[in-house]
């Protein structure tokens, strides 16, 4: 067995029992009974611009440590972003390699529903109760990683998505991931920009980031959906870099938790890649 493949197994089979104990303490009947008194949260909207950063919360990672101490403040941190200009907040669940949380996630939901920004549970998801769960918590979207999942149940879990209305990243990692996510989003039912499909630049087995990949891989990535880069952006140049490849959004985590101004680098971020796109589209 690969090292990826030890990597994911084991999240999958920790996502798995944390999915068991929370449907024994909270039946799926009585969450989805539940998802009836939250409302929808805000719209996905991405900027005629060209270009949008997904903007993430997370404490720890397995790559790097531990980013920021139990007591951060998540409230202040994710409303830095929507001061940067975040068109999403990705919000860590995983409890173990991540020290996420789902009050993180509700609290994220709390503090950015008044800016109109839609919260993203990111976590090794492999069942529905997963993507109830997230619904019933205020999420506007999830994550889903398409090599943890077998074809079947990657289309379950995106049709489910688009009936809470969630949108949803299909997350890869190579031609094969990629073809994978563009033949469950030829049948997505919800709204055309609320499927994205992402290129993540992580190894799974070394956990280190391969920058290359991401502009190996742009072109194979269907235009017919956003195209998102993930892991390894640390500055402006890195936004403008990808978005000049043709990317449509970033989701950027470890640099915004390090960053001593997060909205500055946030903003800078942003307006970099928008520069790209300008230059991009010029005749």
């Amino acid at each position: 067995m690969s090292g990826e493949t030890d990597f994911l197994a084991a999240m999958a089979r920790a996502s798995e029992a944390r999915s068991a104990a929370a449907a024994a303490a909270v039946p799926l009947r009585e969450l989805v009974a539940a998802i009836r008194d939250v409302p929808a949260g805000p719209t996905l909207r991405l900027s005629a611009e060209g270009f949008d950063l997904i903007m993430e919360l997370k404490l720890s990672s397995p790559a790097n440590g531990v980013l920021a101490a139990d007591s951060l403040d998540a409230r202040a941190q994710v409303e830095r972003y929507a001061a940067a200009g975040a068109a999403v907040v990705s919000v860590l669940t995983e409890p173990e390699r991540f020290r996420g949380t789902l009050d993180h996630l509700t609290t994220a939901v709390a503090a950015l529903r008044p800016h109109g920004i839609p919260v993203m549970r990111k976590d090794f998801l492999v069942d529905a109760y997963q993507l109830y769960e997230a619904r019933r918590y205020g999420a506007g979207g999830v994550l889903l990683i398409c090599r943890m999942l077998t074809p079947q149940r990657l289309r379950e879990l995106v049709m489910l998505a688009a009936d809470l209305g969630l949108f949803v990243l299909l997350e890869t990692f190579d031609e094969a991931d990629i073809a994978a996510a563009a033949a469950v989003a030829r049948d997505w039912s919800g709204p055309a920009r609320e499927l994205l499909i992402g290129v993540n630049s992580r190894d799974l087995v070394t956990l280190k980031v391969v920058p290359e990949r991401l502009l190996a891989l742009a072109g194979h990535l269907p235009r017919a959906w956003p195209r998102v880069a993930e892991s390894g952006l640390n500055d402006a140049a890195d936004a403008r870099r990808l978005a000049g490849a043709g990317y449509d959004l970033a989701l950027v985590g470890t640099a915004l938790m390090a960053a001593a101004d997060p909205v500055r680098l946030g903003a800078d971020m942003l307006s970099a890649g928008r520069d790209a796109v300008r230059a991009r589209s010029a005749p």
